[in-house]
C-alpha cells in the first residue's frame, strides 16, 4: 500500500483559576529527554475527550506491562463526562490515575491546558469527535508530545490535506503517533495478510464487508431538548452530524473498509454507492439507514461494503476476501477476535479450511498501545497518521458517493474544497453551530441527485 503499516445544556465557563493554569503550564518548560528509556521513567498521559472511547483508550494504555505509566490530566467540554470518566478510571486503576482538580479542564481550550501538563515523551490521547482532530494535533506538534488519536482522523478533503501536512511536521519532531485503527495491530490478521501476500488464496478479485445491526450510539437523534444549546447538542450527539464525525458511515464503517484495503494492499481509486433513509419518525440526524458502496481498485478488483442500521433485520458483521484460488475471512462477528481463516475455493466450509487463527487472540485494543509505547520507550519510528488519513479519506469517498449519487474518485475526495466546519479552533460555548436546523428543528440531509457537489 502507499503507506506502511506502522507509518471515537450550556456549560459553565472554564473552571480553573489562572494560577492553576500557570502551574500546569510551567511543566511544559521542563527539559527532559525526548524519549523515555525503557523501565526508567514514567510516561504520563493526558486524555482529551472523556467519553467511552477515550476512557477505554486510557484503560488499554494503563493495562500495558512495558513500564510505568500514569494518567495526569483530563479535558472535555462536558463536565459530567469528565467526572464519570475520572471516577471510573480512578476506581479501576487507582495507583495509575493521578489527576488533581487543577488538572481537570473544561472548555474548548481545555485541550491546551491538558497537553501543557505533559512533557516531550508523554502521550496526549485525542478521543473527541473527529472534526477536532487537526486542531488538537496542531497544538501537540507545537508542544512536541506524542499522540494517540482515535479514528477517523478526518471527515472531508480540506482537513485531510491539513492532516497530511501535520504528519510531516510530526515526523520532523520525531513524534510517535498512533491512530485507533487497532485491527492493524491484530497478530492474527497480520499473519493472514502475510498468507495472502504469499499467494495462499491467489490474487484478490473481490472483497465483501458487512456491518448490519440496529441503531447505534448517537447516530439517531430526536429533536434537541431546550436545556442544551444547538452547538453542544451536536457535539454530544456527534454521530448524528456529518461535520462532527463523518456520520455513522465514517465513524463505524472505517474499520471494515480499512482492513479490506490492507489485505488488498491497495486503496480504491473510486466509489459508486447507494443509500437511503427509512422509518425516520421524528429523528433529526443526517444519516442514511442503509449504505451500499462499490469500491474499485486500480487493477479493476471490486470491494463491496454494505451497512444497515434498521432494527428487526438480519444482522451481520464480517469482512471477506475472495481470491483466484480461495477465500479468506478477515473478520467474523466482531473486531476481536477476528477468527481469521483461509479456505480452498469459494465455499467457506470446514472441509475446505486451510488455516485458522490460533485462539484465544490477543486484544488489538491492547496491542496498539503496546506497540506505541514500545516505540516511545525505544525510540522507534512510529507515525500512523498518513495511513489513518488515507483510510478516513477512502471512507469519506464512499460516504460522499452515497450522499451525492455520484461516482467519487480518490482525487475528487482529496481535492474537494468543501470543509464542513472551518475555524473549529475558535469555537466557544457561545459559538454558532456548524450546521443549523430549519424552523421545524430538522437539519439538512443528503439528497442524492439533487445536491451533487456537497453532501447537504
Amino acid at each position: 500500500m502507499s503507506e506502511p503499516a506502522n507509518t471515537v445544556s450550556s456549560r459553565r465557563e472554564f473552571l480553573k483559576t489562572s494560577g492553576k493554569f500557570a502551574a500546569a503550564s510551567a511543566l511544559a518548560g521542563v527539559a527532559i529527554p525526548h524519549v523515555h528509556a525503557a523501565d526508567s521513567q514514567t510516561i504520563n498521559i493526558a486524555l482529551v475527550g472523556c467519553g467511552g472511547r477515550g476512557s477505554g483508550a486510557v484503560g488499554n494504555a494503563l493495562s500495558t506491562k512495558g513500564g510505568p505509566i500514569k494518567l495526569v490530566a483530563m479535558a472535555d467540554v462536558f463536565e459530567h463526562k469528565l467526572k464519570n470518566s475520572f471516577d471510573t478510571l480512578k476506581r479501576t486503576f487507582a495507583g495509575k490515575v493521578d489527576v488533581p482538580e487543577g488538572q481537570k479542564f473544561l472548555g474548548f481550550d481545555g485541550y491546551k491546558h491538558a497537553i501543557d501538563c505533559l512533557q516531550p515523551g508523554d502521550v496526549a490521547i485525542f478521543a473527541t469527535p473527529p472534526a477536532f482532530r487537526w486542531v488538537h494535533f496542531t497544538y501537540a506538534i507545537q508542544k512536541g508530545v506524542n499522540v494517540f488519536m482515535e479514528k477517523p482522523v478526518t471527515v472531508d478533503g480540506p482537513t485531510s490535506r491539513r492532516m497530511f501536512n501535520l504528519a510531516e511536521e510530526a515526523d520532523k519532531k520525531k513524534m510517535k503517533v498512533g491512530v485507533g485503527l487497532m485491527v492493524r495491530h491484530c497478530r492474527a490478521r497480520r499473519e493472514l495478510y502475510d498468507r495472502i501476500r504469499n499467494g495462499e488464496i491467489g490474487e484478490i478479485i473481490l472483497m465483501r464487508g458487512y456491518r448490519m445491526h440496529g441503531p447505534v450510539a448517537s447516530a439517531f437523534s430526536k429533536p434537541r431538548p431546550k436545556d442544551i444549546t444547538d452547538l453542544m447538542y451536536q457535539i454530544q450527539r456527534f454521530h448524528s452530524f456529518i461535520w462532527a464525525s463523518g456520520g455513522l458511515f465514517s465513524d463505524y464503517y472505517i474499520h471494515g473498509i480499512d482492513e479490506c484495503c490492507w489485505m488488498k494492499d491497495s486503496w480504491p481509486v473510486e466509489a459508486h454507492a447507494l443509500g437511503g433513509r427509512h422509518f425516520r419518525g421524528e429523528n433529526i440526524d443526517q444519516n442514511f439507514d442503509t449504505y451500499s458502496v462499490e469500491y474499485t481498485f486500480a487493477d479493476g478488483a471490486k470491494f463491496f461494503f454494505n451497512g444497515r442500521t434498521i432494527s428487526g433485520c438480519h444482522d451481520e458483521f464480517s469482512t471477506t476476501a475472495h481470491g483466484a484460488k480461495g477465500t479468506a475471512i478477515i473478520s467474523k462477528s466482531h473486531h476481536t477476535p477476528g477468527h481469521c481463516a483461509t479456505f480452498k475455493g469459494q465455499k467457506v466450509a470446514s472441509e475446505n479450511m486451510e488455516w485458522h487463527a490460533r485462539q484465544p487472540e490477543a486484544n488489538p485494543y491492547d496491542l496498539e498501545w503496546e506497540d506505541l509505547l514500545d516505540a516511545i520507550r525505544n525510540d522507534k519510528p512510529y507515525n500512523e497518521v498518513r495511513r489513518g488519513v488515507t483510510a478516513s479519506l477512502v471512507t469519506s469517498m464512499g460516504r460522499m458517493a452515497a450522499h451525492t449519487g455520484q461516482v467519487v474518485t480518490y482525487e475528487d475526495m482529496l481535492n474537494n474544497d468543501h470543509e464542513f466546519a472551518p475555524h473549529l479552533e475558535k469555537l466557544t460555548y457561545k459559538s454558532d453551530p456548524p450546521v443549523k436546523p430549519d424552523a421545524n428543528g430538522k437539519y439538512p440531509v443528503p439528497m442524492p441527485g439533487i445536491n451533487t457537489k456537497k453532501e447537504y
